[in-house]
């Protein structure tokens, strides 16, 4: 294969990672990172390196659209960068002290949980109308936003604001160790810990990974673990599929998100495990 095809191929399967990630909010790395380490057999650093500069791309490029929509809980999104942007610089620190194979194995581990969590819930869609949780009320971090599937406006109380910034630290530094956007763990975590509804903890989760990769891609930049004729074809892919996908999302049911959700994090768990383990 010849650059220019390596080139051409990366980007139209980026345009995907992009359409996929902006959907489920995991960022494009979700995909990127599997599909060059298994059939391209990039190193997963370089890998991940390149998966950073996407998931800045699809931040930028669907967060807007969310935010016009009024989908993203900005909020929410900017309190709990506060944890992200701390783990993330823990794992670009620790990307140097492990190796490949266990970043393999934390990878698959991490989305199989994820996936596990996520469609144990597949049946509760309904947001919360109360919420006790002094540091959300105080914050202000309650919302609403239109949803088109339902065709009306749909409010929603926050909770869990402790555990969730919890997830976040670990989700920021999965997101570094990992080039995955963490998205795979702010999107359980807004779900699941403080119950925002399926769409709003994708749009919000879109909005935040932009910043979380961003702490970590000058660390990889410094290292040369970002190679510009790997990333800037998978940048540019990811970023038009994900302003793509972002015109999809609101016409969406949950329960579609979510069960896509899962299908996409079984799967490539199962072969970063396989990677890891044989």
């Amino acid at each position: 294969m010849t650059p220019l095809d390596l080139v051409v191929l990366l980007f139209l399967i980026s345009i995907a990672a992009g359409v996929l990630g902006s959907l489920i909010g995991l960022g494009g790395g979700v995909v990127v990172v599997p599909v060059l380490t298994l059939l391209f057999h990039v190193d997963i650093r370089l890998a991940i390196g390149a998966s950073i500069v996407s998931v800045i791309a699809t931040s930028s490029g669907a967060a807007a659209a969310y935010v016009r929509e009024r989908m993203t809980n900005l909020r929410a999104g900017m309190f709990l960068e506060i944890a992200t942007v701390t783990g993330a610089l823990t794992g670009a620190y620790l990307t140097t002290v492990l190796p490949a194979r266990v970043l393999f194995v934390v990878f698959g581990v991490v989305l199989a949980y994820s996936a596990l969590a996520t469609f144990q819930k597949r049946h509760a869609d309904r947001p919360l109308a109360v919420s006790t949780d002094r540091i959300a009320n105080a914050m202000k971090l309650h919302g609403s936003y239109f949803d088109d599937a339902q065709g009306r406006e749909v409010a929603y109380k926050v909770v869990g604001t402790k555990p969730g910034l919890a997830l976040m630290y670990v989700a920021g530094l999965v997101s570094a160790l990992l080039g995955i956007g963490s998205g795979a763990l702010k999107v359980p975590a807004m779900d699941l810990a403080m119950h925002l509804p399926m769409k709003v903890s994708t749009a919000t989760s879109n909005f935040m990974i932009g910043v979380t990769a961003a702490a970590s891609a000058g660390v990889y930049f410094a290292r040369g673990q970002i190679d510009p004729i790997i990333a800037a074809p998978v940048a540019a892919g990811v970023l038009g599929g994900a302003m793509l996908g972002a015109r999809v999302l609101g016409k969406m049911q949950s329960k579609t998100i979510r069960l896509v959700f899962v299908i996409v994090l079984v799967v490539i768990a199962a072969e970063m495990l396989q990677r890891g383990v044989l």
